[in-house]
């Protein structure tokens, strides 16, 4: 079966590391819907490279010289704001973790990760826009405890409708529009409309944000 271009995610890999770079490309090869569009050294390449390239995913270092990854990403989501963005690093800072997918992270990895989960990874922020994984879930949790993640509000009155707890709870179920509008029985435009009205109730400023939200509100189970 050929898959046509037009259905491959565009990937771009930042790492100053060639040796990472050119492993990560050849272990994915064998996927025939990913398609490597670009590779950068550091964060400044990749802005440049983006006056260029609209990738869908871009897999992105946290440390990097001349400009890291930490430094590249809220400049990355102002270019290119529907771009997903899975960090890439030697560590599991649950307090990185959580600062990163404050300023628009979509996930984390480690770069010991194997291409399957590379792979699962870029199609699921791709589709779903966010990647939960043990170092991201823990991130989260630890987060909520220490109050430290601002996506989630002190308000606890927020009062939301059937419906509204319908659609937030298969959000959390990294249920895509489509399939929420299908299940609901209402249209995408619709879903979309509630979406926005869940974070102006709950202060939320992402579907992250609702996501934690519904954890600390014990609308679903973290």
């Amino acid at each position: 079966m050929i898959t046509d271009s037009n259905d491959k995610i565009k990937v771009l890999i930042t790492d100053d590391h060639t040796l990472f770079r050119t492993g990560v490309k050849a272990s994915l090869s064998h996927y025939p819907d990913i398609e490597f569009i670009g590779e950068a050294e550091n964060g400044m390449q990749l802005l440049n490279l983006l006056k260029f390239l609209q990738p869908d995913v871009i897999l992105l270092d946290i440390q990097m010289p001349i400009m890291d990854g930490i430094a590249a990403l809220p400049e990355v989501k102002k270019v290119l704001p529907d771009s997903k963005i899975i960090m890439l690093t030697m560590n599991d800072d649950v307090s990185m973790i959580s600062k990163l997918m404050e300023i628009g992270a979509n996930s984390y990895l480690t770069k010991n990760s194997d291409s399957e989960t590379i792979y699962e990874a870029i199609k699921t922020v791709h589709t779903k826009e966010y990647f939960f994984n043990e170092y991201t879930n823990k991130a989260i949790l630890s987060g909520l405890k220490s109050r430290r993640v601002v996506e989630v509000p002190t308000s606890d009155d927020a009062e939301l409708s059937d419906k509204e707890l319908q659609v937030l709870k298969l959000m959390c179920d990294e249920k895509t529009t489509k399939e929420i509008a299908d299940i609901v029985e209402i249209s995408p435009r619709t879903v979309e409309a509630i979406r926005d009205r869940l974070k102006i109730k709950t202060g939320a400023r992402s579907t992250a944000g609702l996501i934690l939200y519904a954890v600390k509100h014990g609308i679903v189970e973290g």
